[in-house]
């Protein structure tokens, strides 16, 4: 759903820029609160991972693909704000390295691709985890039901989007039922790959699952013909902790470098929904020609290399590096500021 230059107008696209930025500052503010020693490396781990299985193009209808939008997973396993600046970063760098996405769109992307995804299945995710039983199980189905909703969510906003700062002169009424239409599809794609993921994170350490802190439902047992509580499990040694940390982040980059490596090469070539939208009803005729158009990574391959597969799985590593690289940077540099604010020095006199 990369919203390309040439679709909304220079007026709203500068109002959606505006929007993203904010956006972008309150999430900063925010991600201090949901970012600890331990979720900062695995929010970077998360941008890179979305970044790779963005690459995995899979069919939704004849002649149209669909592809991960991530807001709702980003948002389940790192938290709502750290989960907008997960998206927000792959956004940047799909539109800087690999001119997917326009940068004069890059506000009209965040919006619709960062902050709505992310807002409205936040939101869903946490009322169905009140509603449900509080345990593992009931964060997948929420993650599934969350993700599903959060697709049609954002093309419903691209809809209203375009409905202001449109470039051409579409029936809207024919663009938001085929917008919809698709991305309800695309959107099961979405949920299945966000509740897998959630539920492999979660059997294995639920204490790094955001969406999950506060769920953990004690065992009971039949004591006399009475339930009581199961003893509290001693706490894991830190030693072991940090060891089964480690491997959780080593295991996610290795699957996002295989995703993005190889696995990437037996993606759909099919158009993504937007793509197909914008072309069935005519909304592509004022693209214009991406500012990246020329950079060494630009269409996801790297220049001067001929073999095809060669070409786009060098250009997914090095996506995947670049991303976690950024990411990382950017989420230790919020939990840096956290301790900073939080530390005696910080605290004014009297207090």
């Amino acid at each position: 759903m990369h919203v390309p230059d040439g679709f909304i107008n220079a007026p709203v696209s500068a109002v959606t820029g505006v929007v993203a930025a904010g956006a972008v500052a309150v999430s900063l503010r925010g991600a201090r609160r949901e970012l600890d020693e331990r979720t900062a490396p695995l929010a970077g781990l998360v941008a890179a991972f979305i970044f790779a299985v963005q690459m995995l193009n899979f069919p939704v209808a004849a002649g149209t693909s669909g592809h991960l939008l991530g807001g709702a997973l980003a948002a389940i396993l790192v938290g709502p704000f750290t989960g907008v600046l997960c998206v927000s970063v792959v956004l940047l760098m799909q539109g800087i390295l690999f001119a997917d996405g326009g940068l004069t769109a890059l506000g009209v992307n965040v919006t619709d691709m960062a902050i709505v995804t992310t807002v409205v299945a936040y939101a869903v995710f946490r009322g169905l985890v009140k509603m449900l039983p509080r345990t593992r199980r009931s964060v997948t189905v929420a993650s599934f039901v969350a993700a599903l909703l959060s697709v049609p969510a954002a093309a419903v906003a691209f809809t209203l989007i375009y409905a202001v700062g449109g470039t051409t002169d579409v029936a809207l009424d024919k663009v938001a039922t085929a917008m919809v239409g698709v991305h309800v599809l695309i959107g099961i794609g979405e949920a299945v790959i966000t509740a897998l993921t959630v539920g492999a994170v979660i059997a294995v350490r639920p204490d790094l699952v955001y969406g999950a802190r506060g769920l953990q439902q004690r065992l009971k047992l039949r004591v006399n013909g009475e339930l009581v509580d199961t003893p509290a499990a001693a706490p894991a040694a830190p030693v072991a902790a940090r060891s089964s940390h480690r491997t959780v982040w080593i295991t996610g980059l290795v699957t996002s470098l295989v995703l993005a490596g190889f696995v990437s090469f037996y993606a759909s070539a099919s158009p993504d929904g937007l793509e197909k939208v914008a072309k069935d009803k005519g909304i592509d005729t004022r693209t214009k020609a991406h500012a990246s158009e020329d950079s060494p990574l630009a269409g996801y391959g790297v220049k001067d290399i001929s073999d095809a597969r060669v070409s786009g799985g060098l250009a997914g590593v090095i996506g995947v590096g670049v991303t976690i690289v950024a990411g990382t940077g950017v989420f230790w540099a919020v939990r840096r500021r956290r301790t900073a604010d939080s530390s005696p020095a910080a605290v004014p006199e009297g207090v």
